[in-house]
C-alpha cells in the first residue's frame, strides 16, 4: 500500500519539475512571474534558460531513477533535491516576492519532496 503512494508521489513531483523546466524554456517571462520574482523584460534571458534546463534535468533524472533504481536511491535524490525549493523560498523572499508565494509554493514543495523522501525510505 505504501509503495504505490511513495512512487506515485515521486512520479508526480518529477513530472511537475520537468514541466516547470519546460515552461521556463518555452515561456520564460510567464514562468518567472509564476516563480514569484518576475524577470525584467530587458533582462538577460540566459538566466531563465539556465533555470529551465536545471529543472527539466532534475525532473527527468527523477523519472530515470524511479524507473531504473531502488527506492533508497530515489529517496536520497528527493532528500538532496529538496534543497532547491528551500533555496527558492529564500530567493523569492530576498528579491521582493510575496511570503504567500515563497511559503505557499516553494516551501510547501520542499515539504512535499521531504515527505516523499521519508515515504521512499520507509519502503
Amino acid at each position: 500500500m505504501l509503495a504505490p503512494l511513495a512512487y506515485g508521489l515521486a512520479v508526480v513531483l518529477s513530472l511537475f519539475v520537468a514541466f516547470i523546466g519546460a515552461r521556463f524554456l518555452l515561456v520564460p517571462q510567464a514562468a518567472a512571474a509564476g516563480y514569484g520574482v518576475p524577470a525584467r523584460p530587458d533582462g538577460d534571458p540566459a538566466y531563465l534558460t539556465v533555470k529551465g534546463l536545471k529543472d527539466l534535468t532534475f525532473g527527468l533524472l527523477g523519472l530515470a531513477l524511479i524507473a531504473f533504481t531502488t527506492a533508497d536511491a530515489v529517496a536520497w535524490f528527493m532528500l538532496v533535491v529538496a534543497l532547491v525549493p528551500l533555496g527558492d523560498t529564500l530567493i523569492v523572499l530576498r528579491n521582493g516576492g510575496t511570503k504567500a508565494v515563497a511559503f505557499g509554493i516553494h516551501f510547501a514543495t520542499a515539504l512535499a519532496v521531504l515527505l516523499n523522501a521519508a515515504l521512499l525510505f520507509a519502503l
